[in-house]
């Protein structure tokens, strides 16, 4: 009897220890996918700042692809550019890209892509000519590999209209968000 309880305490002993790899083999799986997921396709990253209000929020927390990515008006992206933001990365919407020709109305503010004003629902509001111009003459050509950015909230943004940014060679496109994941209540895509 007492061989027994023993034998039966060393199955249930190997048993548990069995189990126990089968959950660390299968935690370790899913550490692995994930490590590789936001190594390579997708990464997180925060918002400094309001330059890209109502769009996004200070703090918020966004899903960021390069994968595959070739970028295109309209999108909004993040970049690092040495020098600039102290060499933090920072979020902007895609304006103008090369060969395009990009304009800004002295009068009414408004934005103007080879001749044509953008429609643009998700500004907070039209640049103030008198202050928020930047220093870049216009109209400016973007040369081709490179596109011209700017915040959604236009006056209160330090984007392409500021020659210390200017124009942004694609390559410094880390790249395009795809969604908000915090703050939960504006979880979802960005457009």
């Amino acid at each position: 009897m007492q061989e027994q309880k023993a034998e039966g305490k060393k199955k249930n002993e190997g048993r548990f220890s069995s189990e126990l790899f089968g959950w660390g083999e299968s935690l370790m799986v899913v550490l692995i996918f994930f490590v590789v997921v936001f190594t390579f396709f997708v990464r997180l990253i925060g918002v400094d700042g309001s330059s890209m209000y109502p769009t996004l929020e200070d703090r918020s927390i966004m899903l960021v692809s390069n994968w595959n990515y070739k970028p295109e008006k309209g999108d909004v992206v993040v970049l690092h550019k040495e020098g600039f933001y102290n060499d933090q990365p920072i979020v902007k919407r895609i304006i103008a890209s090369g060969g395009d020709t990009i304009d800004i109305d002295p009068i009414t503010g408004d934005v103007l892509v080879n001749g044509e004003v953008l429609n643009e629902p998700y500004i907070a509001e039209k640049i103030n000519t008198l202050e928020r111009i930047g220093d870049m003459p216009y109209p400016q050509t973007v040369p081709e590999g490179s596109v011209f950015v700017m915040g959604d909230n236009r006056n209160h943004s330090t984007d392409s209209r500021d020659s210390r940014l200017g124009m942004v060679d694609e390559r410094y496109i880390l790249g395009r968000v795809l969604s908000v994941v915090y703050p939960f209540s504006n979880f979802g895509s960005v457009a």
